[in-house]
């Protein structure tokens, strides 16, 4: 069995939900209500994408995360 490992991002949305999404996987994402479930369902979520579409070509190296503001 291989080992593999996906940086995730994790946001709350306007209602307060959780959603989780994995860049190097376009599409795989998923929510939940609390980090403890959500973390099982983006396990699951990766596990099913790797079962369906393979694994990615090539692996995407996670810098980080950066807010800047825009003035509209």
């Amino acid at each position: 069995m291989t080992v593999r490992r996906f940086d995730v991002v994790i946001e709350r949305d306007e209602d307060g939900t959780l959603v989780a999404s994995v860049p190097e996987l376009p599409g795989c994402h998923t929510q939940a209500r609390s980090q403890d479930e959500l973390l099982e369902r983006i396990k699951e979520a990766i596990a099913l994408y790797l079962d369906v579409r393979g694994a990615p070509p090539k692996s995407v190296e996670f810098v980080g995360v950066q807010r800047v503001e825009v003035e509209t």
